[in-house]
């Protein structure tokens, strides 16, 4: 590292203190960065009347959703008044572009404010070397490429499960734009009796959990868990795969893939620039790609790549994910932005 260390720097993150439902991701972050890098979870409090020197949005759509529309008026009022903050204190934003757009549009409001967050980011860390900045970003904002780390350390202690022959996963969230029913046509088409598929996650929707559920009903081979799985069944079910399907329209950054790659088990994921770099960097047989809709020869392709593989010695190489390097490279951008602040707030405690 470069940067002098020795001026300490108070970085609010975007989520709310770990719940058990928390991506190990976001869990990890604040607990690994360097001591002069104090990281604190969100809290409105904090953000409206907080002393932080910088802060660091992941998906900035999430401060202003809620369940009612009560309670969204309210959140986006509350959204309004910290991007005045961040103005008024000229407080940098660093903003991780997991995705490009919401993966469920928003209204107008919150459009408008998606964009305000846009120019006022002064840092973009982009995961990907192929994510580009919105076209509402700032013209004098800059971009780093950061990898997701993976997430080998945190199921170090899981109950490692041996590949059952044949066995296909879904596993995450179930949402449309995710292909889970187009995985589910494609697996009735494979003739082979010796196949099974489970997917396991929780739909965003009841009629989306019914559609499902009676597509699945008409096939045997296939279980369904549609709950929320934590990391001992997550790591077990992941476990048990021969590959994991992310039948997904399209691919730009995949903690699901880390994670099942993480457990060293092959992925299949839509075609593009992020499966290719994914595909040359864990090597030969570990990711598999389909263009378009799914079909049961990719199904096919993905499981005979498997086999060539010896699971449950093999890993992939994910050695440019390791947490130190990811942790270094994420203070190095807050301590920049805080450096760089015309007129930084003073680091301290968040009240």
């Amino acid at each position: 590292m470069t940067t002098d260390q020795t001026v300490p720097v108070t970085v609010l993150e975007s989520f709310p203190a770990p719940r058990r439902t928390t991506n190990p991701y976001l869990a990890r972050l604040p607990a690994e960065l360097p001591p002069d890098v104090r990281a604190v979870t969100f809290s409105w409090r904090t953000a409206l009347v907080g002393r932080y020197d910088v802060f660091h949005v992941h998906w900035p759509e999430k401060l202003m959703r809620a369940s009612t529309r009560p309670r969204t008026l309210v959140k986006q009022l509350a959204a309004a008044a910290l991007l005045a903050r961040l103005a008024l204190t000229r407080t940098p934003v660093v903003r991780t572009l997991h995705n490009t757009d919401p993966h469920e549009p928003g209204g107008r409001v919150e459009r408008l404010l998606l964009r305000a967050v846009d120019r006022r980011t002064a840092t973009w860390i982009m995961l990907t070397p192929d994510t580009v900045r919105p076209a509402t970003a700032s013209p004098g904002s800059t971009a780093v490429t950061i990898p997701h780390p993976h997430y080998r350390d945190w199921y170090a202690t899981a109950a490692r499960t041996a590949p059952r022959p044949g066995r296909l996963l879904y596993f995450g969230l179930v949402r449309p734009y995710k292909g889970v029913e187009d995985l589910l046509a494609a697996f009735a088409d494979v003739d082979d009796d010796e196949l099974t598929l489970h997917v396991v996650g929780s739909p965003e929707s009841p009629a989306l959990r019914d559609a499902i559920a009676a597509q699945a009903a008409t096939d045997a081979r296939v279980g369904l868990r549609l709950e929320y799985a934590d990391d001992d069944v997550l790591a077990a079910e992941v476990g048990a795969a021969q590959v994991v399907v992310l039948p997904y329209r399209r691919l730009q950054n995949s903690g699901a893939a880390l994670l099942a790659l993480s457990l060293d088990r092959p992925v299949l994921v839509p075609a593009g620039a992020t499966a290719t770099r994914l595909a040359a960097e864990t090597g030969p047989g570990w990711v598999t790609t389909f263009d378009g809709t799914l079909t049961p020869a990719d199904l096919t392709r993905a499981l005979e790549a498997a086999a060539a593989l010896d699971l449950g010695t093999a890993r992939p190489d994910l050695s440019t994910r390791d947490w130190p390097g990811v942790a270094a490279a994420h203070a190095d951008v807050f301590r920049a932005c805080a450096r760089r602040a015309p007129h930084p707030t003073p680091a301290g405690a968040a009240r």
